[in-house]
């Protein structure tokens, strides 16, 4: 094991900035449409409650294609998948540049969430190939961290993008962005062979099962996993998607400051969820803690820090209210890269992507909700705050999830299908 750390070492590093810059790539396309609400209104001529529809479409087909993604990445592997679903979710940015009417405009997001939706699921199981189970977690938290910095920039510079040169060229940035980054991934990334695999190396020993999704869902473990990873994202969509609306309806800033601002929390959440959920983590189970200890704890009590969410429905002083959410979204982001570790933590051999998927679907589940049910609730009331307190009510659910259905983390061990 040792020899095999040190012979793929520079390839390791190599693949954990390709999958960081995917996401990065990756949440671009997903934020653009974001801080484009007034523009779209002015377009379109859509309403708070067309928007949550849209702001969800991509959703839509990203959790309908979560299950066939674990079959294909564990049947293809991760370098083919993702190259077909990077130029898919180009063309998606391409369409949405193009795009004459709001149903062109919905199906445009229908294709990018077709593209996307092989991204998490791969990235779990390309770090469960390349890196052993003690090191899983700086990778996993550098392409998570990621999606927070790619808020984090995007909101800013595609706000600034739309607000100097319009929604068009909103989205022809990303597109650009996207096909570019099809070419960097297609030239550093690549599968390992039997005798590079770390995954393959620290299970030789264990006999090799066939694990269907009727077993898997039959394990507590993976509900647990599941419902606490949806609980999550419920939150992180609602702020991904109306966070700049909010800032600027709901605080009463102007558009240019409510994407300069809504930039903040984003970035101190990067910082959070790589210096904590990867770094430390990582430090803290070399250093000989007990490992289920450790990420159990980074896990449950970063998700709780995520209950300051529940701030807006009460303050509405907006320096109190962005600090509440900076440590929301920042806390969150230190247990994301330990939720995406326990796809390859969980799952028996040959499982991953199937774990990995079910998971996402419950996130994209979540992700089609937040949006709609937001949009409603802002439409019928004209405030945030019911939107805010269910999320935290979602997320109390979340880390009731970890507690009693996750349990320790560990290999789940499953009778042969």
């Amino acid at each position: 094991m040792a020899s095999l750390l040190e012979k793929t070492s520079g390839k390791r590093i190599g693949i954990a900035v390709v999958l960081g810059v995917g996401v990065l790539v990756n949440y671009f396309d997903r934020v653009n449409l974001s801080v484009a609400h007034d523009a779209l209104e002015h377009t379109f001529g859509i309403s708070d409650v067309t928007f949550g529809w849209l702001l969800s479409s991509y959703s839509w087909t990203y959790a309908a294609m979560q299950i066939p993604c674990g079959s294909l990445l564990d049947r293809f592997g991760v370098r083919r998948v993702m190259i077909v679903a990077i130029l898919l979710w180009a063309l998606a940015s391409g369409l949405a540049t193009v795009a004459p009417t709001i149903v062109l405009l919905f199906a445009a997001r229908f294709l990018l969430g077709i593209g996307e939706a092989p991204t998490f699921p791969a990235n779990a199981k390309a770090v469960g190939l390349w890196f052993p189970s003690q090191e899983r977690g700086v990778p996993t938290a550098t392409f998570d961290a990621a999606a927070k910095l790619s808020i984090g920039l995007g909101t800013p510079i595609l706000g600034l993008i739309l607000l100097r040169y319009g929604l068009r060229a909103n989205f022809a940035t990303t597109a650009i962005l996207s096909l570019a980054y099809a070419g960097l991934f297609a030239w550093v990334y690549r599968d390992p062979n039997p005798t590079e695999s770390l995954q393959a190396a620290e299970l030789e020993a264990l006999p090799a099962e066939k694990v269907d999704f009727a077993s898997l869902l039959r394990q507590p473990k993976v509900w647990g996993a599941a419902l606490g990873s949806g609980a999550y994202n419920y939150c992180f969509y609602l702020l991904l998607t109306w966070l700049p609306f909010y800032l600027q309806r709901g605080l009463k800033m102007t558009a240019h400051n409510a994407v300069l601002w809504s930039a903040v929390p984003w970035l101190v959440a990067a910082a959070a969820g790589f210096g904590i959920g990867g770094m430390l983590v990582d430090r803290l189970i070399k250093r000989g803690v007990d490992p289920d200890t450790v990420r159990r704890s980074v896990l449950i009590g970063g998700t709780s820090c995520g209950l300051f969410v529940l701030a807006p429905a009460f303050l509405h002083e907006p320096r109190i209210v962005l600090l509440c959410l900076t440590i929301a979204i920042s806390g969150l982001a230190a247990a994301s890269p330990v939720v995406w570790t326990l796809p390859s933590l969980l799952a028996p051999p040959g499982a991953t992507g199937r774990v990995g998927s079910l998971m996402n679907l419950a996130n994209q589940i979540a992700g089609i909700t937040a949006p709609i049910i937001t949009g409603y609730i802002s439409g019928w009331t004209h405030s945030f705050a019911g939107a805010f307190l269910l999320a935290s009510i979602v997320l109390l659910c979340g880390i009731g999830s970890y507690i009693f259905l996750l349990g320790r983390i560990e290999r789940m061990e499953l009778a042969m299908a």
